[in-house]
């Protein structure tokens, strides 16, 4: 398999609605979509860096910048056996693991196709349906926050995560809970508190929560495990988590009991099988989590989560959850069962709609590679 060419396009998307977490409201989504072709067949990548740092030090400028300088090059004449073969041949880059995610998401495609197999039969995923929830941003006030997650109920998600961050946490979730007392419910942090400061969450110990995600920094590891002690619910780790070497070292210290796996994250749908196999073996439950994806990149989430480990409803929602057009002909839909149908074409299983591309493109770029 080797690349002959490259599009690659920097999209600007309205979301249905604003969505805001911890570190910042949007109301746009900025993604990377590539288009490689390789053998004389086409695949696709999303890179789910956003336009800002909130959430990673990766944003579709460095992702732009790393794939065209480094990446690219790098795969110039790589023939490549299979997918698996990529994370070494880009080893020597440091980093950029979304950057480095999106052009293997595109040869997994590219792959499947060739073979005449979804991804999910790639991965060795077992699931035809994935069950899914939904996340919630922060709203202004706790009443509005239930009258929201009762919209998302009424639509059919069983599963409801809530944004927290300081001052927009205990009442908020206790409200939820108050208002529906059945509902498998989270929340997530997204690295917004400290050791010091995460003791006032400690009343979420009583509201009978699936799990807590990410409290502390990402690098605070340790700190977790203090914590992790401190309460009955689990806690979950997210940012942290940015391969399995990462996995091995949480899981070894205590610091959480659960694991949100995004193939962006971690820096592919390989490394995510990985740290998926990790966890299976030792019973740790996983979850896929979301970053807004496209059809594109919601399409290989739906794949991963099709993994055995998955027991966890994941933050993958139907595309009406976010976007009123998707660049993809295909569209994601709840069914009644809290689940997504996971693609069932070669490769991602999913086309594109051009005109939707174009619509929504600021910049592009076309590289031949096989002169």
């Amino acid at each position: 398999m080797k690349i002959e060419q490259i599009d690659m396009y920097h999209l600007r998307m309205p979301l249905k609605s604003p969505f805001e977490t911890s570190f910042g409201r949007s109301i746009t989504r900025d993604c990377l979509l590539l288009r490689v072709y390789a053998d004389g067949i086409e695949g696709f990548g999303e890179c789910a860096a956003d336009w800002d740092p909130g959430y990673s030090s990766e944003t579709v400028g460095t992702s732009w910048h790393i794939l065209e300088e480094f990446i690219f090059p790098a795969v110039k004449g790589v023939d490549f056996s299979s997918p698996s073969d990529f994370p070494q041949v880009v080893a020597f880059i440091r980093g950029n693991r979304m950057a480095k995610a999106a052009l293997e998401m595109a040869l997994w495609d590219i792959y499947g196709k060739q073979l005449g197999k979804s991804l999910k039969e790639l991965l060795g995923g077992k699931k035809e349906r994935v069950e899914v929830g939904v996340s919630v941003g922060i709203q202004k006030d706790p009443a509005t926050l239930v009258n929201t997650v009762s919209k998302y109920i009424e639509d059919g998600y069983r599963r409801i995560k809530i944004k927290i961050k300081p001052g927009r946490d205990v009442q908020d979730t206790q409200a939820v809970r108050s208002a529906f007392p059945q509902i498998r419910l989270q929340v997530d942090a997204n690295s917004a508190y400290t050791l010091e400061d995460a003791q006032r969450l400690l009343p979420l110990d009583d509201l009978n929560l699936l799990l807590i995600e990410q409290p502390l920094d990402e690098e605070d590891l340790w700190d977790h495990h203090k914590l992790q002690k401190q309460f009955r619910t689990p806690i979950c780790l997210d940012e942290s988590i940015l391969s399995k070497q990462h996995a091995r070292q949480a899981l070894e210290m205590g610091s959480c009991r659960v694991i949100n796996i995004k193939a962006g994250r971690v820096g592919g749908l390989w490394e995510g099988k990985q740290i998926h196999d990790l966890c299976y073996q030792q019973s740790i439950p996983v979850w896929c989590g979301g970053m807004l994806e496209t059809g594109v990149g919601r399409a290989s989430n739906l794949a991963l989560a099709s993994l055995p480990g998955f027991t966890l409803p994941g933050d993958i929602s139907a595309t009406d959850r976010y976007y009123d057009e998707d660049i993809t002909n295909e569209r994601f839909v709840l069914n009644g069962d809290s689940t997504i149908d996971v693609p069932r074409g070669d490769g991602l299983g999913v086309t594109l709609n051009d005109k939707a591309v174009t619509k929504y493109t600021l910049r592009h770029i076309s590289l031949k590679l096989d002169t």
